[in-house]
C-alpha cells in the first residue's frame, strides 16, 4: 500500500472510530487526580511541576488543543518566551537570548528538542514530526546532567500520548479561514492487562497566507523573464501517522515502541525584499549619502576607489504590506519533505534503589530532488540530494538509596548528512549555476551523565551533576563554479540548472574537514523545601555546544555559564493558586556567528565574541473561584554583546566587494569590526501576556467556556547586525476563544479567533551581498489572524 494511502486510511479509522463510539465517561484512577497537580518528567521521573528546581513552562493535551498547536511554528503560541527565526520552512528557536542562527549543516542546536526522548538535530524535520502530543515541557537555561543532548539555551521535550490498559479515543476537526483544515485523531486498544496499542494520525492543510500579485514578462539585466501569473506561498500540506504499543508484562518492566511516518509540501514563504540596486533605492556616484538611511563604513578603502556603505538606518520594511507583495523573478518555489520514525523505550524497576532504562531512536529525512526555492531578486536555490538519518541511544541507572537520589548514563548521538544543492542567477541572457555544492557529513557524540541530589537535613537538599561529551565531526566539501582558467563551464553556464556528476565539472574544489572537541559541564545547586507549597532554589549550571566546520575553516564550540534563582509557591485551601519568581545570569563565550559573504563557498561561521544576558521572569496563575480562573507572566531579558568580532556586508559603488572583515587594508593585520554594545537577535527586552477563562454553567444543558489570551513583546531584532529595517517594534498578539460541553463532557464545539491584531512579526530579516548587482535587504513574517471552528471528542 503506497505510504500516502496508508496514512490517510489510518487517520480516517482513528477519527471515525473515535466520532461513531459512544460517549461513555470511562473511571479510572485518573478520575481521582488533584487538578491543581502538574506531572513533569523533566528530570527523568514523574514529579509535581512545582517540586522540579528548573525554569520551566508546561503545557497539556487540552490546553494544546485549545491553543491551536498544531507544529513547531505555533511554540510561540504555549510558551511566548520562546522566540523562532523562520527562514523558509526551517525553524531555529531562540530562549532567553541564546539561539542558532544558521542553518549549516554541520552546526547543532542552542535548544535542544526532544520527542519522547529521542534528539531532533535538523530543525527542517521540526516542522512535521508533531501531532498527538500528551503535553509540551519548555525548560531553560543549559541542560545535559540528566539526559539526552547537552544544550546552552534549553530544552523543549514534546511528549507523545501514550497506549493504556483501558480503550480510549479522541478525534478533532477544525476549519477556519484560508481554508485551513485539520484533522486529529487517535485510539487505543487495550491489550488485556498487559497493556495496549495505538493508533494516531493527523492532516493538516490551509491555502498560502501571502499573496503576491501577477505580473507581465520584463528583462532585468539583458534577461527575458516569463510572465507570473501570481500566487499565494506560506501555505502547507501535511499528513502522518504513529503506531505505538506499550506494554507491562510484569510489575517492574514497561516497554515502549513507536513508529511514524509525516510528509509535508509546502510553498515556502516567498520573501519580501528590497533591491537596493533598483532605480532610488541604493546609493549613486560612490556617496553613501546619496541614498537615505546609508552610512559609510571602512573608509580606508576609498584610498582604492571604493566606497563601502551598509543599510544600517534605511527604512524600506515601513513600505511593505506584510500579506501581499511581489514574488521573486523566477516566481514560487516549492518543497516537499518526508520523515520516518522509530522509536523506544524499556525500563526495568530492579527495586526501590535502582531503575534500568533505555531510550532509543532512529530516524530519517528526506526532500525531494530537485525541489527549489525562489530568491530574490533573480536566484533559485535547487535541492537535488537532502537526505538526514540519525539515531540515538540512551541508557540510564536511576532509583534512591539511604535517602540519595541519583541518575548516571551514557548518550550516544549519529548524524548523517548527505546535501547536495546548487545555486542559480542569470548574467545577461545566460541562466548561470553560480555555485554546486555538495556535501556529506557524519556527526558523532558520546557522552557520559551524572546528578544525584543529597538531602542536608528535612527542608534542604544539594545537588550536583557533571557530564563529559565528546563531539566528532568528518566531512567531505564539494564546491564547484562555471568560472575558471579558460571559457566557463558549460554544464553551469548556459544552461538550465540540473543535477550534475562532480566528477565532470570543471572548476571544482574537493577537501575533506574534521573537527573534535571534548567538554566537561556541570551543574551545582541547593534546594530549600519548608513546606509541600514552596521551593526555593539556586544553582550554577555550564552548557555547552559543539563546534563545526565550513568551506573556509573550522570554528570552536561555544559555552555559557548560567547561574539561577528561583521560588515556586502553591497557595489557597486547595492548593489552586501558583506564583513563580526567577532571576538568572548567563556568561556566554565563543558565540557561533554565521554570516554569507561569498556565495562560491557558502555561508560561513565563525566564533564572535562574548555575551552577558541576565532577566527576571514572574508567572502567576490564580482559580479566581471554581468558574474564573487568571494567569500572567512578565519576562525581562537585558542582553547584550560585550565582544562580537565579525565582518560587514556592504553595498560596494563599486560592485567589487560584497563583505569585509578587515576594516582596513593598508595597516599590517586584521581591523575586525566589533558589534559590541548590540543586542542578540530575537531577544525582546519584555514578553509580557495575560489571560482569563470564565465558565458559564448552564445547568443540564452543558457549560460554555470563554477565554481571552493576550500577548505583548517589545522590539527586537532579526540579526546581530542590529539594522532599522531588521527591527521588529514592538507588538500585541491577542487570542479569544468559545467552548461548548454538554453535561457529560462528551463532545467540545469551539469557536476561535487567534491573533485579532492581524499582526505579522518579522521571522527573519537581513542584509544579503551576494554579486555585483545583488544588494538585497530580505524579510519574512508571522502568521496572520486567523479564525474558524472545532469539533472534538475525548473519552
Amino acid at each position: 500500500m503506497p505510504k500516502t494511502t496508508f496514512t490517510r486510511a489510518l487517520l480516517m479509522s482513528a477519527c471515525s472510530m473515535a466520532f461513531a463510539l459512544p460517549a461513555v465517561a470511562q473511571e479510572s484512577a485518573a478520575d481521582a487526580v488533584d487538578p491543581n497537580v502538574i506531572i513533569v518528567t523533566a528530570q527523568n521521573r514523574a514529579q509535581n511541576v512545582n517540586d522540579v528546581p528548573i525554569a520551566i513552562s508546561v503545557v497539556n493535551a487540552e490546553q494544546l488543543q485549545q491553543a491551536g498547536f498544531s507544529n513547531m511554528n505555533d511554540i510561540g503560541k504555549i510558551a511566548p518566551a520562546v522566540q523562532l527565526n523562520q527562514d523558509q520552512g526551517t525553524i531555529k528557536v531562540t530562549v532567553r537570548g541564546v539561539g542558532t542562527n544558521s542553518n549549516d549543516e554541520s552546526q547543532d542546536t542552542s535548544v535542544v528538542v526532544n520527542i519522547d526522548g529521542e534528539y531532533m538535530n535538523r530543525p527542517q524535520a521540526l516542522s512535521i514530526a508533531l501531532f498527538d502530543l500528551d503535553r509540551v515541557e519548555v525548560l531553560r537555561g543549559p541542560q545535559g546532567t540528566l539526559y539526552g543532548r547537552n544544550s546552552t539555551g534549553g530544552a523543549i521535550n514534546f511528549i507523545t500520548r501514550k497506549p493504556g490498559k483501558e480503550f480510549a479515543a479522541n478525534a478533532s476537526a477544525s476549519y477556519g479561514n484560508y481554508n485551513a483544515v485539520r484533522l486529529d485523531g487517535g485510539v487505543t486498544v487495550p491489550l488485556g492487562d498487559v497493556g495496549g496499542i495505538r493508533l494516531a494520525g493527523f492532516y493538516d492543510e490551509h491555502d498560502g497566507y501571502v499573496k503576491h500579485p501577477a505580473r507581465g514578462p520584463f528583462n532585468l539585466r539583458g534577461f527575458n523573464f516569463p510572465a507570473f501569473a501570481g500566487g499565494r506561498s506560506d501555505d502547507n500540506k501535511s499528513y502522518g501517522g504513529r503506531a505505538s504499543i506499550q506494554l507491562e508484562p510484569t510489575d517492574a518492566l514497561t516497554v515502549y515502541v513507536a513508529g511514524e511516518y509525516a510528509k509535508r509540501e509546502f510553498t515556502p514563504q516567498a520573501f519580501a525584499a528590497a533591491d537596493l540596486n533598483a532605480a532610488g533605492n541604493g546609493p549613486t556616484n560612490s556617496n553613501c549619502a546619496t541614498a537615505p538611511g546609508f552610512s559609510q563604513v571602512a573608509p580606508a578603502y576609498a584610498a582604492r576607489g571604493q566606497v563601502l556603505c551598509i543599510p544600517n538606518q534605511t527604512n524600506f520594511l515601513a513600505n511593505f504590506n506584510r500579506g501581499e507583495y511581489q514574488a521573486p523573478a523566477f516566481g514560487l518555489g516549492k518543497l516537499t519533505q518526508d520523515t520516518y520514525a522509530l522509536r523506544g523505550r524499556l525500563a526495568y524497576e530492579v527495586s526501590d534503589a535502582l531503575t534500568i532504562s533505555y531510550i532509543g531512536g532512529y530516524r530519517k529525512f528526506d526532500g525531494t530532488p530537485g525541489q527549489v526555492i525562489t530568491l530574490p531578486v533573480n536566484y533559485r536555490s535547487f535541492g537535488w540530494n537532502q537526505q538526514t538519518s540519525t539515531q540515538s541511544h540512551e541508557l540510564r541507572f536511576a532509583g534512591e538509596a539511604s535517602g540519595i537520589t541519583y541518575q548516571v548514563g551514557g548518550f550516544y548521538f549519529k548524524e548523517t548528512v548527505n546535501s547536495e544543492s546548487s545555486f542559480a542567477t542569470t548574467f545577461g541572457p545566460n541562466v548561470v549555476t553560480l555555485s554546486y555544492f555538495g556535501r556529506d557529513i557524519t556527526s558523532e557524540s558520546k557522552s557520559a551523565f551524572g546528578q544525584v541530589e543529597v538531602p542536608l537535613g528535612e527542608t534542604l537538599t544539594a545537588v550536583g551533576g557533571l557530564r563529559y561529551t565528546e563531539n566528532s565531526r568528518d566531512a567531505l566539501y564539494r564546491n564547484a563554479t562555471p568560472f575558471g582558467a579558460g571559457p566557463p563551464d558549460p554544464q553551469l553556464f548556459g544552461v538550465d540548472p540540473a543535477r550534475r556528476d562532480f566528477a565532470n565539472l570543471r572548476f571544482k574544489t574537493i577537501f575533506p574537514l574534521s573537527s573534535r572537541e571534548d567538554k566537561v559541564t556541570w551543574l551545582a545547586g541547593l534546594n530549600y523545601k519548608p513546606n509541600n507549597d514552596t521551593l526555593i532554589f539556586a544553582k550554577a549550571s555550564t552548557g555547552f555546544k559543539g563546534g563545526g566546520f565550513d568551506s573556509v575553516g573550522d570554528y570552536k564550540p561555544e559555552s555559557n555559564t548560567a547561574y539561577e534563582l528561583g521560588w515556586k509557591q502553591t497557595f489557597g485551601d486547595q492548593s489552586q493558586h501558583q506564583f513563580n519568581l526567577g532571576g538568572f545570569y548567563y556568561d556566554y563565550k565563543d558565540l557561533q556567528v554565521s554570516v554569507l559573504l561569498d556565495t562560491a563557498v557558502g555561508g560561513q561561521t565563525f566564533n564572535a565574541g562574548k555575551a552577558k544576558i541576565w532577566g527576571i521572569e514572574a508567572s502567576a496563575d490564580f482559580a479566581l473561584s471554581d468558574n474564573d480562573r487568571f494567569h500572567a507572566s512578565v519576562n525581562y531579558l537585558n542582553a547584550e554583546y560585550k565582544e562580537l568580532f565579525a565582518q560587514f556586508n556592504v553595498f560596494d559603488t563599486t560592485s567589487a566587494l560584497n563583505g569585509i572583515g578587515d576594516l582596513d587594508p593598508v595597516t599590517p593585520g586584521v581591523q575586525q569590526p566589533n558589534f559590541a554594545g548590540n543586542r542578540p537577535p530575537f531577544s525582546p527586552e519584555w514578553v509580557i501576556t495575560a489571560g482569563y477563562d470564565h465558565t458559564f454553567n448552564l445547568g443540564g444543558a452543558g457549560t460554555v467556556r470563554a477565554s481571552a489570551n493576550t500577548t505583548f513583546k517589545s522590539s527586537y531584532f532579526t540579526d546581530f547586525y542590529n539594522y532599522r529595517d531588521g527591527q521588529q517594534k514592538a507588538f500585541t498578539q491577542t487570542d479569544v476563544s468559545l467552548e461548548y460541553k454538554p453535561e457529560n463532557g462528551s463532545f467540545s464545539l469551539t469557536a476561535f479567533a487567534k491573533n485579532l491584531e492581524n499582526m505579522r512579526p518579522l521571522t527573519y530579516g537581513s542584509f544579503v551581498s551576494a554579486g555585483p548587482f545583488d544588494d538585497v535587504f530580505n524579510w519574512q513574517f508571522g502568521t496572520p489572524g486567523t479564525y474558524g471552528v472545532r469539533l472534538a471528542v475525548d473519552f
